[in-house]
């Protein structure tokens, strides 16, 4: 009778000649299970079963949904933007569409949030995060977002966030917002975000260290919309041979559309208001935006001349003060033309934008003719703000190339 232990110890060890037909099948399953060259290259390695992967872009996780970030609707400071952008945020951000390739992958990747609210004519761009970004040659890692529209004048419509420093997964979590911006803009115009490295103390900046273009007819009005796209190398644009070379920092996007870019002066927000109580008509002169660029610097000193024809006294011409080196000027100065509702509808307000220059004549950027003889949005302006007493009406209009010449 052999011990219990000794039992066991012979029942749970297979006899010798078992150990080999054993063996022999699994070394039979292993051989049926091998793995192509071809399939090698493309496994994932991350714990868990085999599989083959799509995109290299899955190397770079886009990391969403956003974290949940605290938000009290109850604060009457929280807007109803700053809502519809972080409800956009919460989710699923639209991957890179195409062109997924190692040079753009390694480049790293931008989120942002765009919302075109067409009430307010302006485009909102929300910088939120980078990830994966590629160390430049000098080693910094000090990272901000410009933001440009195209096509036209980079400067005019150039806006950036402010500096991360230190990381090469900077947090922004800033707005840049395009004033002016209408639907027209919509179809025709793409957003250009670049990733740029902060010079610091160096006099000559670096290039991007990536940029990406959004067409912007994409976008539905009064929507939020996430994206997290592969920044990919700078892309040189051509520069129209009709632009000399003290204005010609100019970005397009193609030299068909430089004619329809070059046209373009800039708009202006003007708000109209009869008072009754006053007797007389409030101009308010509020802000302008891409003005054109008519300085060697890229910039102009603009300010705004407000004249009501026919001249019939001293008090029907007005000027603003002027702001230094900018293409969106913010005025917020109101005039009053004194006179019946009957008479100002036979009137013409002409409102010119003119660049300062001193010891010299100042230059024309654009002017816009309201009117009863005006047409489009000019003239309904005029009549609903005449027709409508101690209603104050906002809205911008493009700005013409050519001055309107008037006789007293």
């Amino acid at each position: 009778m052999l011990p219990p232990a000794q039992v066991l110890a012979s029942v749970s060890e297979p006899p010798p000649h078992a150990q080999a037909p054993m063996a022999g099948a699994v070394a039979a399953g292993r051989r049926t299970a091998r793995v192509s060259m071809q399939e090698h290259m493309a496994i994932d390695v991350s714990p868990g079963p085999i599989r083959p992967i799509h995109l290299i872009s899955d190397y770079f996780p886009h990391f969403y949904p956003f974290a949940e970030t605290t938000l009290c609707t109850r604060n009457p400071c929280i807007t109803a933007t700053t809502m519809a952008i972080h409800s956009a945020s919460q989710r699923k951000p639209d991957p890179e569409p195409e062109g997924d390739s190692d040079d753009s992958t390694a480049l790293g990747t931008l989120e942002f949030t765009l919302l075109f609210d067409a009430d307010n004519s302006a485009l909102h761009c929300t910088a939120h995060r980078a990830k994966g970004l590629k160390a430049p040659a000098s080693g910094s890692v000090d990272t901000y977002v410009k933001a440009n529209l195209l096509p036209g004048a980079s400067k005019a419509s150039q806006l950036r966030t402010r500096t991360i420093r230190g990381t090469r997964g900077p947090v922004w979590e800033e707005t840049l917002t395009y004033h002016g911006f209408t639907l027209q803009d919509a179809v025709r115009k793409t957003l250009r975000l670049c990733v740029c490295e902060d010079p610091r103390l160096r006099r000559r900046r670096a290039p991007p260290l990536g940029e990406l273009r959004v067409p912007l007819r994409k976008l539905v009005p009064n929507r939020a919309r996430s994206f997290d796209i592969c920044l990919e190398k700078r892309r040189l644009t051509k520069r129209p041979k009709s632009l000399d070379t003290a204005r010609g920092m100019s970005l397009y996007e193609e030299e068909v559309e430089t004619e329809v870019a070059g046209e373009e002066r800039g708009r202006i927000l003007l708000s109209l208001c009869y008072s009754s109580r006053q007797g007389g008509l409030l101009v308010g002169v509020l802000r302008c935006a891409h003005l054109a660029p008519m300085d060697a610097n890229g910039y102009s000193d603009p300010f705004v001349r407000l004249f009501l024809h026919p001249n019939e006294g001293k008090k029907s011409k007005y000027k603003t003060s002027v702001r230094k080196k900018t293409l969106n000027p913010e005025f917020n100065e109101e005039f009053f033309y004194a006179g019946p509702r009957e008479e100002l509808a036979q009137k013409t307000l002409l409102v010119s934008v003119w660049d300062y220059d001193l010891g010299t004549a100042n230059d024309f950027i654009g002017g816009v003719q309201l009117s009863s003889c005006a047409s489009g949005e000019r003239l309904r302006h005029w009549r609903e703000c005449l027709g409508h007493s101690n209603c104050r009406l906002e809205m911008w209009h493009q700005l013409d190339s050519t001055p309107l010449q008037l006789s007293d």
